[in-house]
Protein backbone atom coordinates (compact mmCIF):
# COMPACT_ATOMS: atom_id res chain seq x y z
CA UNK A 1 0.00 0.00 0.00
CA UNK A 2 1.52 3.49 -0.70
CA UNK A 3 2.08 5.73 2.03
CA UNK A 4 0.56 9.32 1.51
CA UNK A 5 1.84 12.85 2.61
CA UNK A 6 0.05 12.54 6.19
CA UNK A 7 2.21 10.19 6.85
CA UNK A 8 5.32 12.05 6.78
CA UNK A 9 4.07 14.62 9.05
CA UNK A 10 3.45 14.74 12.58
CA UNK A 11 1.51 16.53 15.21
CA UNK A 12 -1.11 17.40 12.91
CA UNK A 13 -3.86 15.36 14.76
CA UNK A 14 -5.12 13.80 11.59
CA UNK A 15 -4.67 10.41 10.46
CA UNK A 16 -5.28 8.01 7.29
CA UNK A 17 -7.89 4.81 7.62
CA UNK A 18 -8.68 2.61 5.33
CA UNK A 19 -12.91 1.81 4.49
CA UNK A 20 -14.07 -1.25 4.27
CA UNK A 21 -16.91 -3.14 4.72
CA UNK A 22 -18.85 -6.31 5.83
CA UNK A 23 -21.86 -7.39 4.23
CA UNK A 24 -24.18 -9.02 6.75
CA UNK A 25 -27.36 -10.37 7.53
CA UNK A 26 -30.10 -8.26 9.23
CA UNK A 27 -31.64 -10.96 11.47
CA UNK A 28 -35.25 -8.63 11.92
CA UNK A 29 -35.52 -8.10 8.46
CA UNK A 30 -35.11 -12.25 7.48
CA UNK A 31 -32.92 -12.53 4.52
CA UNK A 32 -32.17 -8.55 3.60
CA UNK A 33 -28.54 -8.09 3.98
CA UNK A 34 -27.12 -5.17 5.30
CA UNK A 35 -23.64 -3.00 4.49
CA UNK A 36 -21.92 -2.03 7.81
CA UNK A 37 -18.55 0.03 7.28
CA UNK A 38 -15.28 0.05 9.31
CA UNK A 39 -12.16 1.67 9.57
CA UNK A 40 -8.70 0.97 10.81
CA UNK A 41 -5.43 3.07 10.70
CA UNK A 42 -3.33 2.88 7.74
CA UNK A 43 -0.49 2.68 9.79
CA UNK A 44 -1.45 -0.93 10.61
CA UNK A 45 -1.92 -1.71 7.10
CA UNK A 46 0.49 -4.04 5.11
CA UNK A 47 -1.65 -4.99 2.30
CA UNK A 48 -4.90 -5.96 0.90
CA UNK A 49 -4.94 -9.23 -0.91
CA UNK A 50 -7.54 -11.48 -2.18
CA UNK A 51 -8.39 -14.72 -0.38
CA UNK A 52 -5.24 -17.12 -0.08
CA UNK A 53 -4.91 -20.82 0.32
CA UNK A 54 -5.65 -21.52 4.26
CA UNK A 55 -4.02 -24.47 6.29
CA UNK A 56 -5.84 -25.33 9.04
CA UNK A 57 -4.53 -24.29 12.66
CA UNK A 58 -6.49 -27.00 15.00
CA UNK A 59 -4.98 -25.72 18.58
CA UNK A 60 -7.09 -22.21 17.25
CA UNK A 61 -8.10 -20.19 20.20
CA UNK A 62 -11.47 -19.48 18.71
CA UNK A 63 -13.14 -20.35 15.67
CA UNK A 64 -12.82 -16.83 14.72
CA UNK A 65 -9.32 -17.80 13.32
CA UNK A 66 -10.45 -19.46 10.19
CA UNK A 67 -6.53 -20.51 9.22
CA UNK A 68 -3.27 -19.29 8.12
CA UNK A 69 -1.06 -18.41 4.72
CA UNK A 70 2.25 -18.18 3.37
CA UNK A 71 3.38 -14.55 3.32
CA UNK A 72 6.43 -14.21 1.74
CA UNK A 73 7.76 -16.52 4.24
CA UNK A 74 5.60 -15.52 6.63
CA UNK A 75 3.08 -17.40 8.53
CA UNK A 76 -0.16 -15.17 9.16
CA UNK A 77 -3.33 -15.83 10.83
CA UNK A 78 -6.24 -15.18 9.23
CA UNK A 79 -9.61 -13.31 11.27
CA UNK A 80 -12.75 -13.40 10.06
CA UNK A 81 -13.72 -10.09 11.47
CA UNK A 82 -17.58 -10.12 12.04
CA UNK A 83 -17.79 -13.17 14.09
CA UNK A 84 -15.22 -10.63 16.73
CA UNK A 85 -17.82 -7.86 16.26
CA UNK A 86 -20.60 -9.86 16.62
CA UNK A 87 -21.96 -10.15 12.96
CA UNK A 88 -23.16 -12.69 10.41
CA UNK A 89 -21.20 -12.42 7.31
CA UNK A 90 -22.91 -12.55 4.13
CA UNK A 91 -20.98 -13.83 0.90
CA UNK A 92 -22.27 -11.39 -2.07
CA UNK A 93 -18.89 -10.99 -3.93
CA UNK A 94 -15.33 -12.11 -3.48
CA UNK A 95 -13.87 -11.48 0.05
CA UNK A 96 -10.56 -9.56 0.83
CA UNK A 97 -7.82 -9.93 3.49
CA UNK A 98 -6.32 -6.80 5.31
CA UNK A 99 -3.65 -7.44 6.27
CA UNK A 100 -1.96 -5.76 9.65
CA UNK A 101 1.46 -5.51 11.74
CA UNK A 102 1.10 -3.79 14.97
CA UNK A 103 2.66 -4.50 18.36
CA UNK A 104 5.35 -6.24 16.03
CA UNK A 105 2.48 -9.27 15.74
CA UNK A 106 1.02 -10.02 11.99
CA UNK A 107 -2.36 -10.68 11.67
CA UNK A 108 -4.90 -10.75 8.55
CA UNK A 109 -8.80 -9.92 8.51
CA UNK A 110 -11.57 -11.42 6.61
CA UNK A 111 -13.54 -8.49 5.34
CA UNK A 112 -16.64 -8.28 2.49
CA UNK A 113 -14.78 -5.79 0.16
CA UNK A 114 -12.65 -2.53 0.76
CA UNK A 115 -13.85 1.19 -0.27
CA UNK A 116 -11.27 3.79 -0.03
CA UNK A 117 -8.75 5.51 2.22
CA UNK A 118 -9.79 9.01 3.94
CA UNK A 119 -7.56 11.57 5.61
CA UNK A 120 -9.81 12.38 8.92
CA UNK A 121 -9.20 14.68 12.02
CA UNK A 122 -8.90 12.84 15.25
CA UNK A 123 -11.42 16.01 15.76
CA UNK A 124 -14.23 14.33 13.87
CA UNK A 125 -13.81 10.99 15.77
CA UNK A 126 -16.51 10.61 18.54
CA UNK A 127 -16.30 8.12 21.41
CA UNK A 128 -18.44 5.07 20.99
CA UNK A 129 -21.51 5.12 23.35
CA UNK A 130 -22.04 1.99 26.05
CA UNK A 131 -24.85 0.98 23.24
CA UNK A 132 -22.47 1.37 20.10
CA UNK A 133 -20.55 -0.41 21.69
CA UNK A 134 -22.15 -3.20 23.44
CA UNK A 135 -23.56 -3.72 19.81
CA UNK A 136 -20.51 -4.11 18.39
CA UNK A 137 -18.85 -6.96 20.82
CA UNK A 138 -16.94 -3.76 22.65
CA UNK A 139 -14.64 -3.89 19.67
CA UNK A 140 -14.68 -0.24 18.65
CA UNK A 141 -12.63 2.63 19.62
CA UNK A 142 -14.44 5.21 17.98
CA UNK A 143 -17.40 6.33 15.27
CA UNK A 144 -16.60 8.84 12.29
CA UNK A 145 -19.25 9.90 9.54
CA UNK A 146 -17.66 9.50 6.18
CA UNK A 147 -20.04 10.75 3.41
CA UNK A 148 -23.16 10.21 4.97
CA UNK A 149 -22.41 7.00 6.11
CA UNK A 150 -21.32 6.20 10.04
CA UNK A 151 -17.77 4.03 9.87
CA UNK A 152 -16.58 2.49 13.03
CA UNK A 153 -12.81 2.91 13.94
CA UNK A 154 -12.14 -1.11 15.46
CA UNK A 155 -9.71 -1.97 17.92
CA UNK A 156 -7.51 -4.43 16.58
CA UNK A 157 -5.59 -4.81 19.56
CA UNK A 158 -8.47 -5.72 21.78
CA UNK A 159 -9.54 -7.76 19.46
CA UNK A 160 -6.53 -10.05 19.00
CA UNK A 161 -5.88 -9.93 22.78
CA UNK A 162 -9.35 -11.52 22.92
CA UNK A 163 -8.31 -14.64 20.80
CA UNK A 164 -5.07 -14.55 23.15
CA UNK A 165 -6.56 -14.59 26.84
CA UNK A 166 -3.34 -16.14 27.95
CA UNK A 167 -1.37 -13.42 26.95
CA UNK A 168 0.42 -11.69 29.79
CA UNK A 169 1.93 -8.37 28.70
CA UNK A 170 2.96 -7.18 32.39
CA UNK A 171 5.35 -8.01 34.94
CA UNK A 172 5.91 -7.60 38.46
CA UNK A 173 7.84 -4.29 38.82
CA UNK A 174 11.22 -4.19 40.08
CA UNK A 175 11.33 -4.28 44.05
CA UNK A 176 14.38 -1.72 44.10
CA UNK A 177 12.31 0.58 41.46
CA UNK A 178 9.34 0.72 43.63
CA UNK A 179 11.01 1.74 46.91
CA UNK A 180 12.52 4.63 44.65
CA UNK A 181 9.94 6.09 43.25
CA UNK A 182 7.59 5.89 46.59
CA UNK A 183 9.50 7.39 48.42
CA UNK A 184 9.81 10.31 46.16
CA UNK A 185 5.91 10.04 45.81
CA UNK A 186 5.98 10.31 41.87
CA UNK A 187 3.39 11.26 40.03
CA UNK A 188 2.05 10.17 36.34
CA UNK A 189 -0.81 10.87 33.54
CA UNK A 190 -2.36 7.98 31.11
CA UNK A 191 -3.79 8.82 28.31
CA UNK A 192 -5.75 5.69 26.30
CA UNK A 193 -8.89 5.45 24.52
CA UNK A 194 -9.01 1.86 25.45
CA UNK A 195 -10.19 0.80 28.90
CA UNK A 196 -8.18 -2.27 29.13
CA UNK A 197 -5.31 -0.64 28.31
CA UNK A 198 -5.57 2.27 30.45
CA UNK A 199 -6.08 -0.28 33.42
CA UNK A 200 -3.37 -2.23 32.42
CA UNK A 201 -0.69 0.69 32.20
CA UNK A 202 -2.27 2.20 35.36
CA UNK A 203 -2.42 -0.73 37.60
CA UNK A 204 1.24 -1.48 36.54
CA UNK A 205 2.40 2.07 37.29
CA UNK A 206 0.24 2.22 40.70
CA UNK A 207 2.10 -0.87 41.57
CA UNK A 208 5.31 0.38 41.39
CA UNK A 209 4.37 3.03 43.88
CA UNK A 210 3.06 6.03 41.45
CA UNK A 211 0.10 8.42 41.72
CA UNK A 212 -1.72 8.22 38.48
CA UNK A 213 -4.31 10.32 36.62
CA UNK A 214 -6.22 8.90 34.05
CA UNK A 215 -7.51 10.29 30.47
CA UNK A 216 -9.42 8.62 27.82
CA UNK A 217 -8.13 10.73 25.04
CA UNK A 218 -5.36 13.40 24.27
CA UNK A 219 -7.95 16.32 25.14
CA UNK A 220 -9.02 14.76 28.52
CA UNK A 221 -5.18 14.28 29.47
CA UNK A 222 -4.34 18.08 28.24
CA UNK A 223 -7.60 19.39 30.26
CA UNK A 224 -5.80 17.80 33.35
CA UNK A 225 -2.84 19.36 32.78
CA UNK A 226 -3.70 22.79 32.34
CA UNK A 227 -5.69 22.49 35.51
CA UNK A 228 -3.20 21.53 37.36
CA UNK A 229 -1.30 24.12 36.17
CA UNK A 230 -3.64 26.82 36.71
CA UNK A 231 -4.10 25.10 40.54
CA UNK A 232 -0.05 25.26 40.58
CA UNK A 233 0.03 28.85 40.12
CA UNK A 234 -2.60 29.88 42.58
CA UNK A 235 -0.90 28.00 44.86
CA UNK A 236 2.62 29.22 44.52
CA UNK A 237 3.88 26.17 43.00
CA UNK A 238 4.66 24.44 39.88
CA UNK A 239 3.66 21.79 37.57
CA UNK A 240 6.44 19.56 39.03
CA UNK A 241 4.33 19.61 42.14
CA UNK A 242 1.54 18.07 40.62
CA UNK A 243 2.64 15.91 37.24
CA UNK A 244 6.16 13.70 36.66
CA UNK A 245 5.44 12.23 33.49
CA UNK A 246 2.99 12.14 31.14
CA UNK A 247 2.36 8.29 28.94
CA UNK A 248 -0.23 8.41 26.36
CA UNK A 249 -1.33 6.63 23.44
CA UNK A 250 -1.09 7.77 19.62
CA UNK A 251 -4.48 6.86 18.39
CA UNK A 252 -6.84 8.63 20.54
CA UNK A 253 -10.43 10.46 19.41
CA UNK A 254 -10.64 14.08 19.32
CA UNK A 255 -6.92 14.26 20.24
CA UNK A 256 -3.97 12.09 19.50
CA UNK A 257 -0.81 11.32 21.36
CA UNK A 258 1.57 13.05 18.90
CA UNK A 259 -0.38 16.48 18.80
CA UNK A 260 -0.45 15.96 22.71
CA UNK A 261 2.87 15.80 22.58
CA UNK A 262 3.64 18.74 20.94
CA UNK A 263 1.55 21.03 22.92
CA UNK A 264 2.97 19.62 25.58
CA UNK A 265 7.11 20.17 24.32
CA UNK A 266 5.77 23.58 22.73
CA UNK A 267 4.56 25.35 26.26
CA UNK A 268 7.55 27.03 27.75
CA UNK A 269 6.39 25.58 31.41
CA UNK A 270 5.64 22.32 30.13
CA UNK A 271 8.68 21.14 27.45
CA UNK A 272 10.62 19.92 30.46
CA UNK A 273 8.02 17.39 30.89
CA UNK A 274 9.11 13.89 29.72
CA UNK A 275 6.65 12.32 27.57
CA UNK A 276 6.44 8.24 26.63
CA UNK A 277 4.64 7.38 23.87
CA UNK A 278 3.19 3.63 24.23
CA UNK A 279 1.33 2.49 21.20
CA UNK A 280 0.84 -0.35 18.81
CA UNK A 281 1.73 1.50 16.13
CA UNK A 282 5.13 2.31 17.01
CA UNK A 283 7.46 1.14 14.21
CA UNK A 284 10.92 1.39 12.48
CA UNK A 285 9.36 3.12 10.25
CA UNK A 286 7.02 5.54 12.18
CA UNK A 287 9.49 5.81 15.12
CA UNK A 288 10.70 9.65 13.79
CA UNK A 289 6.98 10.55 14.03
CA UNK A 290 7.19 10.65 17.80
CA UNK A 291 10.58 12.46 17.39
CA UNK A 292 9.71 15.26 15.68
CA UNK A 293 6.86 16.49 17.85
CA UNK A 294 9.67 16.03 21.19
CA UNK A 295 8.78 12.86 22.45
CA UNK A 296 11.29 11.99 25.35
CA UNK A 297 10.85 7.45 24.13
CA UNK A 298 8.68 5.38 22.43
CA UNK A 299 7.63 2.15 23.14
CA UNK A 300 5.75 -0.53 21.53
CA UNK A 301 2.74 -1.86 23.54
CA UNK A 302 4.00 -5.21 23.08
CA UNK A 303 7.38 -4.11 25.44
CA UNK A 304 4.54 -2.94 27.89
CA UNK A 305 6.10 -4.93 30.46
CA UNK A 306 8.98 -2.69 30.21
CA UNK A 307 7.20 0.48 30.73
CA UNK A 308 7.69 0.91 34.88
CA UNK A 309 11.21 1.00 34.40
CA UNK A 310 11.54 3.00 31.39
CA UNK A 311 9.23 5.48 33.04
CA UNK A 312 11.24 6.14 36.09
CA UNK A 313 14.47 6.51 33.91
CA UNK A 314 13.21 9.31 31.89
CA UNK A 315 12.20 10.91 35.56
CA UNK A 316 15.53 10.50 36.72
CA UNK A 317 16.89 11.75 33.55
CA UNK A 318 15.09 14.87 34.12
CA UNK A 319 16.16 15.18 37.80
CA UNK A 320 19.57 14.71 36.56
CA UNK A 321 19.36 17.72 34.23
CA UNK A 322 17.85 20.15 36.62
CA UNK A 323 19.96 18.95 39.62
Amino acid sequence: MSQTNILLESGTNELEIVEFFIDESDSVKGSTTRRNYYGINVAKVVEIIRLPVLTDMPDAASDAVLGAFDLRSEIIPLIDLSSRVGKNRVEEEAPKVIVTEFNKISTAFLVSGVTRIHRISWEDVEAPSRQVSSLTANSITGVVKLEGRIVFLLDLEKIVADLNPGMDLTDAPDATLVAKIEKQQLKAIIADDSTMIRRMIGQMLEDAGFKVTRAHNGKSAWDKITEMRKKAKAEGKTIDDYLDIVVTDIEMPVMDGHNLTKRIKGDPELRHLPVLLCSSIITDTLFHKGVTVGADDQISKAEINQLAERVFKLIEKKHAENA
